[in-house]
């Protein structure tokens, strides 16, 4: 083969003709599945699929764009999830605005990383200003920093590393203690694991009934901890929950965090979309009190995945995650005030996911993604009433965000066990189907299925239909297992 062939599909000034009629091709090509998709999945299985993909040949290009493009139909583009679809209601996975693409495409393009200031220059300063403008929409006072990171768990992760350094007791990780609700991502589990923290250092506290975490049990957990000689590393508050998209009393966890001198942790990973809120904004009160805050915009300010950050109230915490290497970072550096964003984050090289948003808030404003945004929270209200006036069905709690979490209760069937097996085939069923897509959880040991309404197309006619969809995919299965005990 010819040098010459690689090189001509090398982007730069050369090919830039052929740069974009690629792109704009692919462009066409998604452009007309999203028209095209008439559920939000095929019901596709992997052992369906597999043949596809594993018959494809990577040793033996196809010397085509167009061509891959053909052979991504097939393998990809035809039975992929299409999150921008009505009737996928399952995870924290929003429909993206179309401004926020335009930025992916460019920072692809351009291909800046954000570890250093001379890989991205203005790429830098941009992800600067988003972060001060969020921690000015928190409230985190003028000392505040942060940086972008690949998602919620990185950004508890390096909040829990800032909180254990700050600790007075960080010398002795048996001592330190972290204190979530029962509710609270799994994250900060992961996270206390990877810190070196033991096995019983994160302290579970209960909820109430609206999944909140119950600040009378937090405050005995918090007496208990310091009359046995542990130390109180920080509280985890959250500010939306995976499942039940429930906030934490955020005003009296910060009184709390406050008398026992502790870190105080928001994560608003799912809530930072009330940020921009015209209607919500006061769930969040007592956010501006917190340390540090995760939030990630690839949830609720309807951005590609990834675009995430963790804001600090006191930037200089940020420098119990900086290292400095003489060939990329310098201490010279920062005498010589060069922003190396490297200095704050977990990570090394970084995309300038930061552009996604800059993008949308100078096409749509902060009043245009808070519209979006209170719209779902609205629908969910609205699913909640439809559910609660449905004896069909038994929802947990009324949502504050946009998640409904409940379960199908057969009229005839009085074993829960049994109901547990119907809600759960009902939810497999409906996704072999293609015909909606919903999630799954567990309230008190029992199964549940579970509605994330991120998306503003989404209708209340499509909510009545999902639920019909799945009581009868429920009725069928406990029919059948008559017939089988039969």
């Amino acid at each position: 083969m010819s040098l010459l062939a690689p090189r001509s599909h090398l982007l730069n000034g050369l090919n830039a003709e052929a740069y974009r009629r690629c792109i704009a091709e692919g462009a066409d090509r998604v452009a007309a599945r999203l028209a095209a998709v008439e559920g939000p999945f095929t019901g596709i299985t992997p052992d369906r699929l597999a043949p596809t993909v594993d018959a494809v040949d990577l040793d033996r290009p196809l010397h085509d764009a167009s061509a891959a493009l053909d052979e991504l139909e097939e393998t990809y583009l035809r039975d992929a999830v299409y999150f921008h679809h009505p009737r996928y209601l399952a995870h924290l996975n929003c429909p993206v605005v179309i401004p926020a693409v335009l930025g992916e495409a460019v920072l692809s393009a351009v291909n800046s990383s954000l570890d250093t200031w001379d890989q991205s220059a203005g790429a830098t300063l941009i992800e600067r200003r988003l972060i001060d403008w969020t921690a000015g929409r928190v409230g985190l006072g003028p000392a505040a920093d942060g940086v972008f990171t690949s998602g919620g768990t990185q950004s508890n992760l390096e909040a829990l590393l800032l909180a254990r350094e700050e600790s007075k007791s960080a010398e002795d990780l048996s001592k330190l203690r972290v204190f979530a609700s029962e509710a609270s991502h799994f994250s900060v589990q992961k996270s206390a694991k990877l810190l070196g923290l033991s096995a019983e250092a994160v302290v579970s506290v209960p909820c109430d009934r609206n999944k909140r975490m119950r600040t009378v049990s937090l405050a005995h957990e918090l007496e208990k901890c310091v009359r046995e000689g542990f130390t109180p590393m920080a509280i985890v508050a959250t500010a939306g929950t995976t499942d039940f998209g429930s906030i934490d009393p955020l005003p009296e966890i910060a009184e709390l965090a406050a008398r026992h001198d502790t870190w105080l942790h928001v994560d608003a990973a799912y809530g930072c979309g009330l940020l921009v809120s015209l209607k919500n904004r006061h769930l969040l009160d007592g956010i501006e009190r917190a340390d540090s805050v995760t939030v990630d915009y690839h949830k609720s300010f309807f951005q590609p995945v990834s675009s995430s950050a963790l804001l600090v109230r006191d930037r200089t915490t940020l420098r119990h995650a900086t290292y400095h290497a003489d060939y990329l970072n310098p201490r010279r550096t920062v005498e010589e005030r060069i922003p190396n964003q490297v200095d704050k984050s977990l990570q090394t090289t970084r995309r300038f996911d930061a552009l996604k948003l800059w993008m949308t808030l100078r096409v749509l404003g902060a009043e245009g993604i808070g519209a979006l945004f209170d719209e779902v929270c609205e629908l969910a209200s609205d699913g909640w009433r439809l559910l609660a006036l449905d004896p069909r069905f038994d929802v947990v709690v009324e949502p504050q965000l946009s998640t409904l979490v409940f379960r199908y209760i057969p009229e005839r069937v009085t074993d829960p066990a049994e109901m547990d097996r119907a809600n759960l085939h009902a939810r497999k069923a409906l996704f072999a189907s293609g015909d909606a897509i919903v999630a799954g959880t567990k309230a008190g040991g029992r199964h549940y299925l579970k509605f994330t309404l991120l998306n503003p197309e989404t209708t209340t006619a499509d909510i009545a239909a999902v639920l019909d969809l799945i009581a009868g995919h429920a009725e069928q299965y406990l029919g059948d297992s008559l017939v089988r005990a039969s």
